[in-house]
C-alpha cells in the first residue's frame, strides 16, 4: 500500500531520518513546519503516519490536537525528542528522567517517543545512531501496520454497510437505506432551497402471480421489473424496495409536475410490453403510483411526505389500479389529480 507520511518539522530535520524513510518509493512524504498549515492538511486529507520535531514550535500542541480528533486516532503520530534542554536533561540525570519524558510526551498525545540523535563521527556515536534508526524503521512498522489494519477494517466496514443498506433479490437499495437517505435529502432540499418529489409504486395484483406461478417466478419479476425500471430511471433518481412488492423512488431536484412525468413514463414502460420469463411463459405486469412532493411545513424524517405518497397509491388502486395518482399542491386546498395510464 502506498503510505502518505506528514512530516512536522523543517527541512533539516527530515535530512536526518533514515534513508528508508526519505528515499523510499512506497511513501509519499510531505513536509510542513508550520502548525495552522499542518492542522488544515490532516483535516482535508489525513495521513497515515505523522512525524513530529519536538523544537518546532507547536509540535507538542499539534499531538494533543490530534490526541482529541476522535475520526483521526488512527493516525500514528511519533514525537522525536530534539530539545536541547531534554537532552541535557536526560544526559545529567540519566534513565528515570528519560522515563518520565517519555510518560510525559505519550500523556500529551503521541503514539511514540523517539530520542532523535544526529550523526556525530564517532565509532560509539556511530553505533548509537545505528541502533537509534532501527528503533525509527521499527516504529515505523507499528505505524504501517496500524494503517494496514484501519484500511481494512475502513473496507470491511464499507462492504457491511452495502449489504446491510440492499436488498440482495432486487439489488436496489432496502427500506432502510431510505429510512438513512430521505432525511438526508429533505435536508438538503430545505437548506438549498430544491425541490423534492418521491413516488411509491406497487405491482397490481402480486399475490395472483405467486399464487399462480409460485415465489420463484414471483421473484423474478421483481427482478425484471427492478431492471426496466432502472434504464428508465435518471441519473439523480434513487429507487428502493420498501418492501415485498413495493417500491419506493426519490427524484432530488424534481417539481411535483416533473415527478408527475416519470410516473406516467414509468407507467408505461411496464404495462406496454410483457415480462418474458421463458420461451413458454410471458406474464402481463401493471403497477400503480402515488406521487407527492416536498412542502414547507413536511417533518424532517420524510413522515408525511412518504404519507402523501402513499395515500395517492392507495387511491390509485382504489381507482381500478395501472395508473397514477399525484398530489396536486397548486391550489390552496390540496386535492387529488387522477391521472389513467
Amino acid at each position: 500500500m502506498n503510505i502518505s507520511i506528514l512530516v512536522f518539522g523543517k527541512n533539516n530535520f527530515i535530512a536526518t531520518l533514515p534513508d528508508q524513510i526519505r528515499c523510499a518509493t512506497a511513501f509519499n512524504v510531505e513536509v510542513i513546519d508550520n502548525l495552522n498549515q499542518a492542522v488544515s492538511r490532516i483535516q482535508m486529507t489525513p495521513p497515515d503516519i505523522i512525524l513530529v520535531q519536538a523544537s518546532l514550535d507547536g509540535s507538542i500542541e499539534l499531538c494533543s490536537w490530534l490526541k482529541d480528533q476522535t475520526k483521526l486516532s488512527w493516525i500514528y503520530c511519533i514525537l522525536f525528542e530534539d530539545r536541547s534542554q531534554q537532552l541535557t536533561d536526560r544526559t545529567k540525570y540519566g534513565w528515570q528522567r528519560e522515563l518520565e519524558m517519555s510518560a510525559a510526551a505519550l500523556k500529551q498525545g503521541a503514539d511514540a517517543y523517539i530520542w532523535h540523535l544526529i550523526e556525530e563521527k564517532t565509532e560509539h556515536s556511530l553505533a548509537e545512531l545505528s541502533a537509534n534508526h532501527g528503533l525509527i524503521l521499527a516504529q515505523l512498522t507499528v505505524g504501517l501496520r496500524k494503517a494496514q489494519k484501519y484500511r481494512d477494517l475502513i473496507q470491511t466496514n464499507d462492504m457491511l454497510s452495502a449489504i446491510a443498506l440492499s436488498d440482495s433479490l432486487t439489488e436496489l437499495n432496502n427500506r432502510r437505506a431510505l429510512e438513512r437517505d430521505l432525511p438526508r435529502q429533505i435536508k438538503k432540499a430545505k437548506t438549498q432551497k430544491n425541490s423534492l418529489s418521491l413516488i411509491i409504486l406497487d405491482v397490481d395484483h402480486f399475490k395472483k402471480v405467486n399464487d399462480t406461478h409460485g415465489h420463484l417466478v414471483g421473484d423474478r419479476i421483481l427482478q425484471l421489473l427492478c431492471q426496466r425500471l432502472r434504464h428508465n430511471l435518471r441519473c439523480q433518481d434513487t429507487a428502493f424496495r420498501y418492501g415485498g412488492e413495493e417500491f419506493v423512488i426519490l427524484l432530488a431536484n424534481t417539481t411535483d409536475e416533473e415527478a408527475l412525468l416519470v410516473a406516467r413514463r414509468l407507467n408505461r414502460v411496464v404495462s406496454d410490453k410483457p415480462f418474458s420469463l421463458s420461451n413458454k411463459l410471458t406474464i402481463n405486469i401493471t403497477i400503480s403510483l402515488g406521487t407527492a412532493s416536498l412542502k414547507a411545513e413536511d417533518d424532517d424524517q420524510g413522515v408525511s411526505l412518504l404519507h402523501r405518497a402513499d395515500q395517492c397509491l392507495l387511491q390509485a388502486k382504489t381507482a381500478g389500479r395501472n395508473r397514477v395518482i399525484a398530489s396536486n399542491y397548486l391550489s390552496h386546498v390540496p386535492h387529488l389529480k387522477v391521472v389513467s395510464s
